[in-house]
């Protein structure tokens, strides 16, 4: 299979982005990069006044197969995906039955290879049954292709258990990513705890409960010399508590999503069940320390933070109904209209919070940036182009979203994966 993306303009550290080229792939991989490129019997695709970015790479996202099929599955996860610009997603260990044995693993590449337009990199569960009390098979999950292990959004409370799996996972250099929710100080709450959850009458969860979990981890990892991975920071403590730890050389990275940097717990007045998620959405000062910490890097990854729900399901009161958000299709020009048109962060930025820490998180050597010989995941964006949200036009199952009729900025036109031009 071949393929040129002609007359683009590219980003990356060894390319003029002002310079028009051509990208010349063949059996998914970037074979050369240049002007005026041509190759028979090659499939064109014209980027003339758009900017090409290396594919995005989602660290945190729900794909709900096997088992919950009927909120999502693999074919719909991937198309929404790459509608996102997402050339590749990660699997949430937490499905049914749980990713935390070999053949669930290969059960998920194998259905993947058949049903999915992107690649999709599960995590093994650091538990049997994502129930944080018996470690699962790590190292035959290892063999059969996971790139992480996680708790599946349920932080784990035993610490002695916590601090084996950081000792064992040493063994395959993998991430650890782990959820941080204290699940006592937490309680029963369903928003941030405060002013709004005051006034609502509902049941708040304190940032404490956040930052006592990110402590104990940053703790743990530090003294086994683990790779520790902070799922979905939202306080302005937490930021803090990476930013130390990096400065003592700890082995930490970290990610947050679009809404944990654009909303606030003001979002769910009236009791928007469409801004409920987990963890909650805080609070301004929150999200002014949030930016600062993607600015100054102490924040190294922006992930959709997909986790989807059926909508019936969101349309409860607000203590039952479900926590959620479909985020693929509006992960990058959230980012783009807020970081870089609002808060001038370099496009260059940005793709590095997209792609490339992910590509280096994960160990994926071959892709998060745009070079000879790299795959050919790439992303045609339109970044003058200006629209209005719909989720009711969302290729996810999920149809709903806490951004519905906003106007954002930077349209993803095109998603190419292994150099294969998706429409």
């Amino acid at each position: 299979m071949k393929s040129i993306v002609k007359n683009g303009r590219i980003i990356g550290k060894d390319f003029n982005h002002h310079k028009r080229l051509d990208i010349y792939m063949e059996d998914g991989i970037i074979r050369k990069i240049g002007e005026n490129l041509e190759e028979n019997e090659a499939e064109i695709l014209d980027a003339e006044g758009k900017y090409i970015l290396p594919g995005f790479i989602d660290m945190h996202c729900s794909v709900c197969d096997p088992g919950y099929e009927y909120i999502e599955d693999i074919e719909t996860a991937s198309c929404s995906a790459a509608r996102g610009g997402f050339t590749s997603i990660t699997c949430e260990p937490n499905t049914n039955p749980a990713i935390d044995n070999k053949t669930v693993v290969e059960y998920i590449v194998s259905k993947s290879k058949e049903y999915s337009l992107v690649n999709i990199f599960p995590y093994g569960s650091m538990s049997v049954g994502c129930l944080g009390e018996h470690m699962s098979e790590i190292g035959e999950m290892h063999e059969a292709g996971i790139v992480g292990i996680a708790d599946g959004g349920r932080s784990i409370m035993n610490a002695s258990f916590l601090a084996n799996v950081f000792r064992y996972s040493k063994m395959f250099d993998m991430p650890v990513l782990t959820h941080c929710e204290d699940k006592n100080l937490a309680g029963k709450g369903v928003m941030n705890e405060g002013y709004m959850s005051s006034s609502l009458g509902l049941l708040g969860i304190p940032r404490e409960a956040e930052e006592v979990i990110v402590t104990r981890n940053i703790i743990l990892a530090e003294g086994m010399g683990a790779k520790l991975h902070i799922s979905n920071v939202t306080t302005k403590g937490s930021v803090q508590l990476i930013r130390e730890a990096k400065k003592r050389g700890t082995r930490i990275t970290c990610e947050t999503s679009p809404h944990y940097f654009l909303l606030t717990e003001e979002a769910v007045e009236n009791y928007n069940t469409l801004a409920k998620v987990k963890p909650p959405l805080r609070t301004k000062e929150d999200v002014k320390a949030i930016i600062e910490g993607i600015l100054d890097g102490t924040i190294d990854v922006i992930t959709s933070g997909h986790s989807p729900t059926k909508l019936t399901d969101k349309n409860k009161e607000f203590d039952n109904a479900d926590y959620g958000i479909s985020a693929f299709e509006t992960a990058f020009a959230l980012s783009y209209s807020k970081l870089v048109v609002q808060q001038k962060v370099p496009l260059s930025k940005l793709v590095e919070l997209l792609s490339t820490k992910p590509a280096e998180i994960l160990g994926l050597q071959k892709k998060g940036k745009i070079a000879e010989g790299m795959d050919g995941d790439l992303v045609i964006v339109d970044l003058e182009e200006s629209y209005t949200i719909q989720p009711e036009k969302f290729v996810s199952k999920a149809k709903f979203s806490p951004f519905a009729g906003k106007r954002v900025k930077g349209k993803v036109i095109c998603t190419i994966v292994g150099g294969r031009i998706l429409t």
